[in-house]
């Protein structure tokens, strides 16, 4: 990347400055550059020479003219232009030869072009959608599922080894809620029962329990009978657990998601055993009114239950036992969990509890921590039957795209494209208020505009000739052209800066800007029919690597591309 060689360009400078004595030795931990908010500033900026200026009290102007100075008797064959300004920055304006250039390798490397090996030899698992059993998807599961499987795509393109982990929720207190549902009203065996017949008897029971607090105890009881293995609660949960796999399925089948495994907790039953002699063993774990639980330094955070005082394990315990699972089968690197917000306090306890116990550091354990989805009429809630089911919104998205296009491969691209990329745009970290028409937009900043562009670009390409390669010290690229060579290039900066910061939503707004200076310039000028044949096969060139960018882009988002449109 670019970014890396005016790195190491800088780092040079320092050092052989700070050989000639003009000022004295330190270290930089990082070199910050970025794109200038304004084009006509360059294509890259830094402000260096205001970090050296802070800690050398020299002018921060001088010190950059200095280091301007200095990269002369380095390569400059990347730039046309190097430039400080005041207070202290540093411009770069990369040549248009290279920028040329830079099209051509795309077109070279089609879909390899954006890869790096940074993460060779590092091995990550992302655990992410973990709906529980014998629910519906909902609008509400939607971000874990296509967060989650984008970080897992751009992790992977980055050189990493990812598992991906559906961590399904089959055990815990909701299947005592369930049992004690199904035996009450139900009428029929548990076989016999809809995914929308149990997600009713979930909401009629917390209804009931409002009025009826001893039901609560009446599931907590089911509960302990199923974790101590009778045999009638066993069975009605395997049967809730099947039924549930198939709905799940569908739902993945058709956002087009596939995770590598699908581990639910009741896997775990035997470790967490295990979990709670070594905490009691190594002195982390403390019993406090009949309960077990794990305290933390200074009372940082607030204790973690580990055992209920009726002996029943916990979502916390669970989530200990699996840590210490995956520790022994694939030893990860990094381990990603892609959950709402409101599981942060678990995730600060979780991954605390795992450094107290010795198994590894805290910052070897991440929390995207997604903003919820809601609804006009508040939080999205299954038990007060306040919701919207996702199957419902993709088959309303892939409606209204067949219209558009009745070819059912298309419609099912572009609906699909239309719902995934309206929650990817968002950043993980905040939250939105659903809205129907945004969620099927086809329009605008959305999943079928830049499938559109795509599609656009492949059409004028078959048209065309192959483009070949063409004698770049003769071409002069226009504004367009050149707003299009000017902002393609960071696509793999994009891909590496995406998967850091966790943002998939970064990368949408590379792609839409993308889509909008290509159509910008394809309204403006001519391709098939340009004044000449060097114009032609340069704009050509332009459009297959717009293509193939847009095509890697959407696929790392987990959208595909039809051909046509």
């Amino acid at each position: 990347m670019i970014k890396e060689k005016i790195s190491k360009l800088i780092r040079n400078s320092i050092k052989q400055l700070q050989k000639d004595k003009v000022f004295e030795d330190f270290n930089i931990d990082k070199i910050q550059i970025e794109h200038p908010e304004k084009e006509v500033h360059g294509d890259y900026s830094t402000n260096i020479a205001m970090v050296i200026g802070k800690k050398t009290k020299k002018n921060p102007i001088k010190i950059a003219e200095l280091l301007v100075e200095s990269f002369k008797a380095q390569s400059l064959n990347l730039f046309e232009k190097v430039e400080a300004v005041k207070p202290g920055f540093i411009n770069f304006r990369i040549k248009q030869t290279i920028l040329i250039e830079l099209i051509k390798n795309i077109v070279k490397q089609e879909e390899k072009y954006g890869r790096c090996d940074e993460g060779r030899g590092k091995t990550l698992i992302i655990d992410y959608s973990a709906p529980n059993i014998a629910r519906r998807f909902s609008i509400g599961h939607l971000r874990s599922t296509i967060i989650g499987q984008s970080l897992y795509n751009l992790y992977k393109f980055t050189g990493w080894k990812v598992i991906g982990d559906n961590h399904l929720g089959d055990w815990g207190t909701q299947f005592g809620k369930l049992i004690v549902a199904i035996r009450k009203w139900a009428g029929k065996p548990v076989n016999k029962l809809s995914i929308d017949e149990l997600e009713y008897l979930y909401v009629k029971f917390h209804k009931e329990a409002e009025q009826n607090p001893e039901l609560d105890n009446e599931a907590r009881q089911a509960f302990k009978a199923l974790e101590d293995g009778k045999k009638e609660e066993r069975m009605m949960w395997k049967q809730l657990v099947k039924g549930s796999m198939k709905e799940f399925q569908y739902i993945y089948d058709l956002l087009g998601v596939s995770i590598d495994v699908a581990i639910g907790e009741s896997f775990y039953e035997d470790i967490m055993s295990e979990v709670i002699k070594e905490a009691k063993k190594k002195g982390v774990a403390r019993e406090s009114k009949g309960a077990l639980i794990m305290s933390y330094p200074g009372n940082k955070l607030s204790p973690a239950m580990l055992l209920k005082s009726d002996g029943a394990t916990t979502y916390f315990t669970r989530d200990l036992a699996t840590i210490k699972f995956r520790k022994k089968k694939w030893n990860p690197d990094l381990m990603i969990y892609e959950v709402g917000v409101e599981q942060s306090l678990h995730f600060q306890q979780l991954f605390w509890a795992v450094e107290l116990l010795g198994w590894a550091k805290r910052d070897q354990f991440i929390h995207v921590a997604h903003g919820l989805i809601r609804l006009k009429e508040g939080k999205i809630s299954t038990r007060k039957g306040r919701t919207i089911k996702l199957e419902d919104l993709v088959h309303k998205a892939i409606e209204k795209a067949s219209k558009w296009n009745n070819d059912p491969k298309v419609a099912k691209a572009v609906g699909v494209g239309a719902v995934k990329y309206n929650d990817l745009k968002h950043s993980p970290t905040s939250g939105y208020v659903f809205n129907w028409d945004e969620a099927l937009n086809l329009k605008g900043n959305s999943g079928p505009y830049l499938q559109y562009t795509y599609a656009r670009c492949r059409s004028v390409f078959k048209k065309g000739k192959k483009a070949s390669v063409i004698n770049i010290s003769d071409y002069e690229v226009n504004a367009e052209e050149l707003g299009v060579l000017r902002w393609i290039y960071r696509f793999p900066e994009i891909i590496y800066e995406s998967a850091q910061k966790y943002s998939p939503n970064m990368l949408c707004s590379f792609l839409f800007e993308l889509a909008q200076r290509y159509n910008t310039f394809y309204g403006k000028h001519q391709i098939l029919n340009a004044e000449n044949n060097e114009k032609k096969q340069f704009r050509l060139l332009l459009t297959k690597a717009v293509s193939q960018v847009l095509k890697s882009g959407l696929n790392l988002l987990g959208i595909s591309v039809p051909e046509k449109m």
